[in-house]
Formats: structure tokens, C-alpha cells, sequence
């Protein structure tokens, strides 16, 4: 590799660096914004109340959850066996169209209820009364447990009529509508909430969820007397809090992050989201690889015909060039071995970046939740950034030693699967709990 690769390499680098400065003083507006958000005042974390509060690890019983956060749908069984262990009864996933995304709100609600149904029949259980848990991972304002305002849609969809109107209210019309009376939706939740609920149920040290996946959110246990916002009295003294940490807007961008901010879909929205979230990584590698074509400095002849469309360079494939596949060769691609070395570098920038900013901000909220680290924190983390990355979690617990030092080892990064989809489970037990 020649200087001039190495010049521009670095430079690249320095572009997409988050050092311990930055990092400290993004963790002090994060808590500027944190405090805003909780009193309802303008601020680009939502502090949204889900009305959910942390569970005694003693509940038991069957629930059904449905996970609603991409192009899949999940409906899931789950057995709550108290000691907070949990068993998955069965698990079912459905496809959904651009023509349901993009239809109309009966289409999709009558979609979500055909699911349930096929669900219930493919694992033999009978259609008695269950408590369901609804995991929508999309913006919503709640006023109660099991009542949710859609903000606005996310994540490509578009569903006509239902930005607005509740979504609880939305799916029993429609489970009224396909005969499926039984079924009592409980609780709507955003999937982060149910990571932690999944994750708090099993260990009690767990106080925070995060996805780090195509999305990227967080959430985590707050006082009650912390959220100046809420205006009526709630059953627990703490309850779980969803922040929106993808709309954090005080980290500086690069030229890269606002070409891929401009022509988004929402442009000068979710700052953060698109630095760290799978959605946006391989777009941002992209344009950073175009820009050294147009440079000189890729040969390789071919690549832009694979660089031509939007999001034509995946996540996914940054994962497999950085653990060092050849990406390339499945296209009919012929790459130097120098290029191809230059855009896995690449590639791990950009994905170290996403790493760093990530752990700040887990760093942010721990030291909201505990300033001098007195206690032990057990971070419940799903998505397949942080699982299937290679050296993802390694760059967020390196970042985690940079701003806390020794103490960063009181910070423990758990895996946690299908943390949403079961902690919709849990999040109907806890309410069924309180009934009994």
C-alpha cells in the first residue's frame, strides 16, 4: 500500500474518530438531553414512559408476544416458570409484503391477526384466553400500558391511517373483526423495553436494554420522582424508560454522515441512528469508497456497478469483509488485493466508530443511573451489530475502559436473544401480576 493510500486511510480515520474528549462531552448533553426529555421539554431524546415497571422475576404463566420492529413478524409462546426462568413454548415468523407495509391500516392490522391465528394452529394450541404482549418498535406516545399513539412510521413503512390513532385499539378491531375475541392485548411496548424486561427477569443486576442491530435504541429503569412529565401517580416507584437515543443530535458529522443524511427519507432526523445503526454502515462505507474511486485511488474495475443503487453495500457484507472474506468474487468481481485491503479498512472504521458512540452512550446512562459506579450493571444487548460483528463488542468495551477505567468492569455487556419478543411476554405477566 502506497503513501497516498495511506495519507487518505488516515485522514478517513481521523474523520470518524471519537475520542475521549468528544466521548466525555457527548456523555454531558446526553444527560442535558436526558433531563430535558424527562421534563418534558424540548429535547432530542424522547424519554418516552412505558408505563412498564420492572419485574419481580417471580411471575409465572403462558403469554403470547408478537415482535413487530422490520419485515418480519414474529409471534411467539412463552412460559414464565418464576426464579426468572423462562421457557419458549413456540415461535413462528412471517414475512411482511411492500404491499401490507405500504397498505392501508385494516390491511395491516387484519395481516398481524391472520398471524396469531396461523401461529396458534401450527403449535397446536388451542384459542382459549391468553394475555398478548405487543412489541412495536416504532414511535409511539403512551398514555397508559396498553394504549399507544403512532408518532410516525419508520423503517420503510408507510401504512395508511394510523399515524395518530392508538395501535392497541387498531389490533383488537381487527382480532374482533377475524373472530379472535380470546385474545386480550395487555401491553404495547418498543422492543428495547422488552429487552430489559426479558433481561430484568432473568438477572436482577440488568439495568438497561439495547438493540444494536438495523435500528439502534435503549431504554432503562428510572424513579418515578425523575419523570417531571409524568402527571399521574403509577403503581411501582420506578419505571422503564424509552429513551430514543437514535435522535440524538449532538454529535458532529462528517461529510460522509450528511450525504447519507441528505438523502435519506428524513433527512436531519436520527443523528445518531445513522452513525451507528446496521441500516446505515454499508451506505456509509459506500460513499467513502466511491469518493476513492473518484479519487484514483480503488482500480479495481467493476465496483461501482455494484455501488451505483442506495444500499446496494450491506452491513451484512462490511461484516464478512471485515473478518476478511472476499465479498467481491459472489459478483464476478475481480479486486486487487490491495483494494480489497483498503476497503476492509474501511469497513472497520466505520464500524468502530458505530461501536464507540454506542458505548458512550451506554456509558451515559449507567452514569446517569449510578454517577460514581457504586454497583455492578448488567447491560442486556440484542441485535445482530453487536452479535455478529466481529470486534463490535470489543470496541464498545474498550470505549467503556477509556471513560471509566477500572471500573468499566463493573459494566457487563450481555447478549440477550430475542429479547424483545419474550420480554412482551414478561411485560403481560407483570401486568396479569398485578390483577391477581
Amino acid at each position: 500500500m502506497n503513501d497516498k493510500y495511506e495519507v487518505f486511510l488516515r485522514d478517513v480515520k481521523n474523520e470518524f474518530s471519537l475520542n475521549i474528549h468528544q466521548a466525555l462531552e457527548m456523555i454531558h448533553y446526553f444527560h442535558k438531553e436526558m433531563e430535558m426529555g424527562l421534563a418534558g421539554e424540548k429535547s432530542s431524546l424522547k424519554m418516552l414512559p412505558s408505563f412498564v415497571c420492572p419485574p419481580k422475576g417471580t411471575e409465572k404463566g403462558t403469554f403470547l408476544a408478537i415482535d413487530l420492529g422490520g419485515t418480519n413478524l414474529r409471534v411467539l409462546a412463552v412460559r414464565l416458570l418464576g426464579d426468572g426462568i423462562i421457557e419458549t413454548v413456540g415461535v413462528s415468523r412471517f414475512a411482511i409484503s411492500d404491499e401490507v407495509m405500504t397498505g392501508t391500516g385494516n390491511m395491516f392490522f387484519d395481516f398481524i391477526s391472520r398471524c396469531i391465528e396461523a401461529f396458534l394452529k401450527e403449535n397446536h394450541i388451542a384459542q382459549e384466553r391468553f394475555d398478548l404482549g405487543f412489541t412495536f418498535s416504532f414511535p409511539v406516545i403512551q398514555s397508559s400500558i396498553d394504549r399507544g399513539v403512532l408518532i410516525s412510521w419508520t423503517k420503510g413503512f408507510s401504512v395508511s391511517g394510523v399515524e395518530g390513532r392508538d395501535v392497541v385499539g387498531l389490533l383488537n378491531d381487527a382480532l374482533i373483526r377475524n373472530k379472535m375475541e380470546s385474545i386480550h392485548i395487555s401491553a404495547i411496548l418498543n422492543d428495547t423495553v422488552g429487552t430489559l424486561a426479558a433481561g430484568s427477569y432473568m438477572d436482577p443486576l440488568c439495568h438497561m436494554g439495547v438493540i444494536l442491530g438495523t435500528g439502534t435504541n435503549a431504554c432503562y429503569s428510572e424513579k418515578i420522582k425523575n419523570i417531571k412529565k409524568l402527571k399521574d401517580p403509577f403503581s411501582s416507584d420506578e419505571m422503564f424508560i424509552n429513551i430514543e437515543w437514535g435522535g440524538f443530535d449532538r454529535l458532529e458529522r462528517n461529510i460522509y454522515d450528511e450525504t447519507v443524511d441528505k438523502n435519506s427519507q428524513n433527512p436531519g432526523e436520527q443523528r445518531l441512528e445513522k452513525m451507528v445503526s446496521g441500516l446505515y454502515l454499508g451506505e456509509i462505507a459506500k460513499i467513502v469508497v466511491i469518493h476513492m474511486i473518484e479519487k484514483g485511488y480503488i482500480l479495481s474495475m467493476g465496483l461501482q456497478s455494484i455501488l451505483t443503487e442506495p444500499y446496494s453495500f450491506t452491513t451484512e457484507q462490511l461484516s464478512h469483509l471485515s473478518s476478511g472474506s472476499d465479498i467481491f468474487k459472489k459478483s464476478g468481481i475481480r479486486i486487487s488485493d490491495t483494494d480489497r485491503e483498503i476497503i476492509r479498512e474501511i469497513a472497520c472504521i466505520v464500524s468502530e466508530r458505530s461501536a464507540r458512540i454506542a458505548a458512550t452512550a451506554i456509558a451515559a446512562v449507567v452514569q446517569w443511573i449510578d454517577p460514581r459506579l457504586h454497583n455492578h450493571h448488567h447491560i442486556a444487548i440484542d441485535g445482530s451489530l453487536f452479535e455478529k460483528y466481529p470486534g463490535y463488542k470489543e470496541n464498545m468495551q474498550s470505549m467503556l475502559e477509556e471513560i471509566f477505567g477500572d471500573l468499566a468492569k463493573k459494566i457487563t455487556l450481555k447478549l440477550t436473544h430475542d429479547g424483545s419478543g419474550i420480554g412482551a411476554a414478561v411485560v403481560s405477566a407483570i401486568e396479569a401480576h398485578k390483577r391477581s
